[in-house]
C-alpha cells in the first residue's frame, strides 16, 4: 500500500468513526452556557459538570435537530461528571471502552455545536495510572491531549483508534483531559441511582493560619450537630495534624473527604490556648 493509499485509509476510518459515533451526541444548552454530552442510557446524557450552569433550565439539541427539555439528576463536582435526564427521543447509547489508551496513540473528539457533530483529531500526550483531582475526585487514568478544547466540546466523547469511546473531553488546566470510562460508569451508576455522591463532612469551617512549627486550619464555625461538634472541637481551636499527620491545607484536606471517608474514625491533634488537644473524630457525610 502505498503512502497515499494508507493516509486515504486512515483518514477514510476516522471519518467512519465520527459517523458512528455522532447519532450518540449532543448540545447541552444551560444558562449562558453551552456544552455538549452524550447518550450513556436509555434517557440519560452525561456531560461535564464544570460545563453546566448552576441555575437556570437545560435543553439538549439532538444530531437531527430536534431539541427536549433536560432535568438535572445529579452531579458530582469532583470528578466533573453530570447526569441528565430527558423524556421522548430513542438514541443510540455511545459505544464504550474501559481500555486505556496507549502514549502517542491517535485519539479524536467528537462533540456537538448547536446540535451539528464536529470533530478534532489529537494525540494522546499522556497516559498514566489513577489520580485524584484538585477537588478530591478519584479518576480511574490519567489521560491527557495535545490540543485545545472549545467550550462548546465539553463534555463530549473522545473516540480511540477503533472508534470505542475511551472517555469524555474536560479542559484541564492549560491542557485537555480525558474522564475516563470507568469513572464515568462508576459515577453516573451512583448519581442514577441516588442522585449525588456521599462526600466525608467535618461539620466545622476553617480557616488555614501559620503556626510555629508550620501550619494549622483555625475552627471558625461549627455545625452544632456535627461530627467536629460531637467529637469535641470548639470555635477558635486550631487543628495541627489528622492521623498523625501535619495539616498540610485546605485542598489535601478537601481531598481526604472523598466517598471512602464517611464513616472512618480520624485522630485529631489540635491546640486549644495554646495547650495541645487528641480528639476523635468520626467523619460524617456532607449533607446534600
Amino acid at each position: 500500500m502505498s503512502d497515499l493509499s494508507a493516509l486515504s485509509a486512515l483518514s477514510s476510518a476516522l471519518s467512519a468513526a465520527v459517523a458512528s459515533a455522532s447519532p450518540s451526541l449532543v448540545s447541552v444548552h444551560s444558562h449562558r452556557s453551552r456544552a455538549s454530552g452524550f447518550h450513556w442510557k436509555p434517557g440519560l446524557v452525561v456531560t461535564a459538570d464544570e460545563a453546566l450552569a448552576d441555575e437556570g433550565e437545560v435543553s439538549l439539541v439532538f444530531a437531527d435537530g430536534a431539541a427536549r427539555p433536560a432535568t438535572i439528576v445529579g452531579r458530582d463536582h469532583t470528578t466533573d461528571i453530570a447526569l441528565l435526564r430527558f423524556d421522548g427521543k430513542d438514541v443510540p447509547a455511545a459505544p464504550l471502552t474501559t481500555d486505556v489508551p496507549p502514549l502517542g496513540s491517535l485519539a479524536v473528539i467528537t462533540a456537538a455545536d448547536q446540535g451539528t457533530p464536529v470533530a478534532a483529531l489529537t494525540m494522546v500526550s499522556k497516559s498514566a495510572g489513577s489520580w485524584r483531582s484538585l477537588r478530591g475526585g478519584d479518576i480511574d487514568a490519567r489521560i491527557e491531549l495535545d490540543t485545545r478544547l472549545r467550550h462548546s466540546s465539553e463534555g463530549g466523547l473522545v473516540l480511540d483508534a477503533t472508534g470505542r469511546a475511551i472517555g469524555m473531553a474536560v479542559r484541564g488546566p492549560r491542557r485537555t483531559l480525558v474522564i475516563p470510562t470507568a469513572t464515568i460508569t462508576r459515577v453516573a451508576t451512583k448519581l442514577a441511582t441516588h442522585g449525588r455522591i456521599a462526600r466525608g463532612y467535618l461539620g466545622a469551617g476553617l480557616q488555614p493560619v501559620r503556626i510555629d512549627d508550620g501550619l494549622g486550619a483555625m475552627v471558625m464555625s461549627i455545625d452544632k450537630n456535627g461530627p467536629a461538634a460531637i467529637a469535641g472541637l470548639r470555635q477558635g481551636d486550631v487543628i495541627t495534624a489528622l492521623n498523625k499527620e501535619p495539616f498540610r491545607g485546605m485542598r489535601a484536606l478537601m481531598r481526604e473527604l472523598g466517598p471512602e471517608s464517611v464513616g472512618a474514625v480520624v485522630e485529631i491533634a489540635a491546640l486549644r490556648s495554646g495547650e495541645p488537644r487528641q480528639l476523635a473524630l468520626t467523619i460524617g457525610e456532607r449533607p446534600a
